[in-house]
């Protein structure tokens, strides 16, 4: 049976990502866009279904690079409220440690829902809490994914250097190196899905300098290299951050990342803010990817990211909303917002533009997880849509469209679509009893605190 062909015309404004330009719309099949239209210039072939995009502004699905999915269950949790990082991890860690499978189911599912309503289709989450019972976390992560129908880079993170060694995280959560190692293998080999349109994809993410031992950063790149899957860590987010790995290893921050043989394409790196011109120039140089995460880091007041240098010296920038907790939100259309703003803080207005946050959101951030089919609208790329509705109070007034979306304060997607399928329509995710996962979520949030 032939593949039903979609029409997404004549959009009120319409974003590639890639400088082309299509005011006559897209048209949709078979999962992937099969045109894009000049004005007034109708399809090649015959369509099945019209969508009259009028009031809409399209944009590539938006792609997070970097969210702690569990850390939803303690957003705004007033003990951490006004800590920076060190005090609010060592604060956290044990509440995070009572996690259940349970608990992270709702958690991830709240996480990916909201993400879904403000026009993200492609997730990346770092997950590296393995406490007793949670040995299965990522598993229980896929089975989210796969039920909101998004797509999802799943990092098997770890921690395997706790405070009686020297690190930061509590003994009960932390792992063995060989626990670590033959958990990651399995997932990949189980899980990870390759070539375009993949929905479920799994890299490996030892947590930090401050939380994993050189060795398991040495074996984790071995293992990437091997399975051929990506590399994920937090890294110069703070100057705690660096004082701690000139401290223990004797190494700046970056230098440690090239000894433990993650310096290149394969790596992308959360945070990226404390570097310094050599160091930027050694990440352009080696391809390194950079998720800058503007709302957390105003929320942990940890600095703000050189995103300008960086790309100029040829390391990728995406976003990522970070967990909800240093965030307290999983929005990315208001994280393309936020990253407009700091970076104007520190480059100006004239070169950061709507277009280059967006882009950051978009095709910067697929760049980051290695996927050259999403994030861009171009023939043959995924039909990955977000579609915005400029019809609120706060849009009147607002003459061009695609910087209102980021100027008056857009939230929220009004239709999203993942391969060519509606996951959103009229802003409610498909099948999904929102009250019920609120109650849902409520209810493990003030189990999880009360322990």
């Amino acid at each position: 049976m032939p593949a039903t062909r979609l029409w997404i015309k004549n959009p009120l404004a319409l974003f590639t990502a890639n400088d082309q330009q299509a005011p006559g719309g897209l048209v949709v099949e078979g999962g992937v866009i099969a045109e894009l239209l000049g004005a007034g210039q109708p399809p090649a072939h015959p369509v099945d279904q019209v969508f009259d995009a009028r009031e809409h502004v399209v944009l590539p699905g938006l792609i997070n690079t970097h969210h702690h999915f569990y850390q939803t269950l303690t957003r705004a949790w007033a003990p951490v409220v006004n800590q920076p990082l060190f005090p609010w991890l060592k604060t956290l860690y044990p509440v995070w440690a009572r996690l259940t499978p349970e608990k992270l189911e709702v958690a991830s599912q709240v996480a990916l829902a909201e993400l879904l309503l403000s026009g993200c289709t492609t997730a990346a989450d770092h997950h590296y809490l393995f406490p007793q019972g949670l040995e299965d976390a990522i598993d229980v992560q896929v089975e989210a994914v796969r039920r909101l129908g998004m797509r999802a880079l799943l990092t098997r993170g770890s921690m395997s250097l706790g405070e009686a060694d020297g690190g930061l995280p509590p003994q009960q959560t932390v792992q063995e190196a060989e626990i670590i190692l033959a958990d990651s293998e399995r997932l990949i080999r189980r899980y990870h899905e390759r070539g375009d349109g993949a929905q479920v994809q799994i890299a490996l993410a030892p947590c930090s300098p401050f939380s994993v031992t050189p060795q398991i950063m040495r074996a984790s790149a071995e293992l990437a290299e091997r399975l051929d899957v990506r590399l994920h860590t937090h890294l110069a987010e703070t100057l705690d951050e660096e004082a701690f790995c000139l401290e223990r290893f004797g190494l700046r921050t970056v230098d440690y990342l090239d000894s433990v043989g993650w310096l290149g394409p394969r790596t992308w790196l959360a945070h990226g803010i404390h570097f310094n011109p050599d160091e930027i120039a050694r990440l352009g140089a080696a391809g390194t990817g950079i998720c800058h995460c503007p709302s957390s880091n105003m929320r942990l007041a940890s600095g703000i990211c050189p995103t300008v240098e960086l790309e100029a010296a040829g390391a990728p920038i995406g976003l990522g909303v970070d967990g909800s907790a240093s965030n307290d939100g999983s929005n990315m259309i208001l994280e393309a917002k936020q990253a407009l703003y700091l970076q104007r803080l520190r480059y100006g207005a004239e070169r950061i533009t709507p277009e280059r946050a967006l882009g950051w959101a978009t095709r910067g951030s697929a760049q980051l997880l290695g996927r050259s089919d999403v994030g861009e609208l171009a023939v043959g790329k995924q039909a990955d849509l977000a579609l915005f509705k400029l019809d609120e109070l706060r849009f009147s007034g607002s003459h061009d469209p695609l910087s209102a979306l980021l100027l008056c304060g857009a939230d929220r997607a009004d239709r999203v679509m993942i391969g060519g399928r509606w996951r959103v329509i009229d802003g409610q995710v498909e099948g999904l009893d929102v009250p019920a996962l609120v109650a849902a979520h409520r209810s493990a949030a003030c189990e999880l605190i009360a322990g």
